[in-house]
């Protein structure tokens, strides 16, 4: 016999759609002959699962472990059949800005995945799903009906702050905010060249799939869509003798390679960028410094005015502190 315990997490939903997270292999049939024959009860009664959960319900499965875990694809079965255990070198573990019971904001290492791009990687989800393993927030069996997740994905080699959801309403609520853009996030980078005054430039992405690279336009085009980005100057840098820009980026849509490519397209290129940037730069910054990725770091986190359970974040900024490579390069800057 198993029982598992309703907590917030799995609250409000039905208990058949319940059932069919935590043993997702097996049919819809399958469940309601087992409650037919109360094999699954819910409080000890028999059911037909579809009553709605609240927090204690408790749910025991007359079942052999073998039959439920025959049901469950390697992914519900927690975090034992994933990568997330194994350690991750020195340099790719993120640091920690911020956690309550609901949230967790990372600052990520540029080299790390956001998401797994493939089974055997282990990315920054792998590592919040261990931290919460580790803490008891989370167990192997909790990840079979809620698995905590990411709201905003940055690419491998960009750094900085990235938001969490440890429990569903936080991650629901999170999510929302990031969809109708009520937080504001802006980005730190190197740009080759002088660049003077703030401005907001307007155009036009389109993403290749398959090379997974973007092109800008200056009109519309089938298929692009329309994006937004906004910079402001910090410091005007001369680093080996060649002029570059320090600038604080306000990211007003969020599109796939956005900032790279917009900045490439006006003729100021960042520092590293592999894709879109100048390869003659990126090897001089690769010799001198050792970089290995774009100089691209999402350094600040501005939030509204918040209710619920997010209400702890409300109206406050997070800063993620600039990677010390990154700074290393800032304070080679020459007069």
């Amino acid at each position: 016999m198993r029982l598992l315990t309703v907590g917030e997490n799995e609250a409000g939903q039905r208990l058949d759609k319940l059932l069919a997270k935590y043993m997702d292999q097996a049919p819809a049939s399958f469940f309601y002959k087992m409650l037919r024959k109360k094999n699954i009860t819910l409080n000890g009664k028999k059911a037909d699962g579809k009553e709605r959960l609240a927090v204690g319900d408790e749910i025991r499965l007359f079942l052999a472990d073998k039959t439920i875990d025959g049901f469950s694809s390697p992914k519900t079965a927690g975090a034992k059949n994933t990568a997330a255990r194994k350690k991750l070198p020195e340099k790719l573990r993120p640091d920690i800005l911020y956690e309550d019971s609901h949230v967790l904001l990372f600052n990520k290492p540029a080299g790390l995945l956001s998401q797994k791009a493939k089974p055997s990687d282990i990315s920054l989800v792998e590592y919040l799903t261990e931290h919460l393993l580790q803490t008891g927030e989370a167990t192997e069996v909790s990840l079979r009906s809620f698995r905590p997740g990411i709201c905003n994905r940055l690419d491998r080699n960009t750094s900085g702050l990235v938001a969490a959801g440890k429990s569903l309403r936080g991650l629901q609520e999170l999510n929302e905010l990031f969809r109708v853009r009520s937080l504001h996030k802006f980005y730190r980078t190197v740009a080759l060249g002088t660049i003077t005054g703030k401005q907001r430039i307007e155009g036009w992405l389109l993403k290749n799939e398959k090379t997974n690279q973007v092109q800008i336009f200056s009109e519309q085009r089938r298929d692009a869509l329309p994006i937004c980005t906004e910079y402001v100057p910090l410091k005007q840098l001369t680093i080996q003798g060649k002029p570059y820009t320090y600038l604080e980026i306000n990211l007003i849509t969020g599109r796939s390679h956005q900032i790279r490519a917009h900045l490439a397209s006006i003729g100021h290129p960042l520092v590293g960028d592999p894709k879109y940037g100048n390869p003659k730069v990126n090897q001089e910054f690769k010799r001198k410094f050792g970089l290995e990725y774009q100089l691209l770091h999402a350094y600040r986190l501005e939030l509204p005015r918040i209710e619920g359970v997010l209400a702890p974040l409300s109206e406050k900024n997070f800063i993620a502190p600039l990677p010390d490579s990154f700074q290393r390069i800032l304070k080679s800057h020459t007069k």
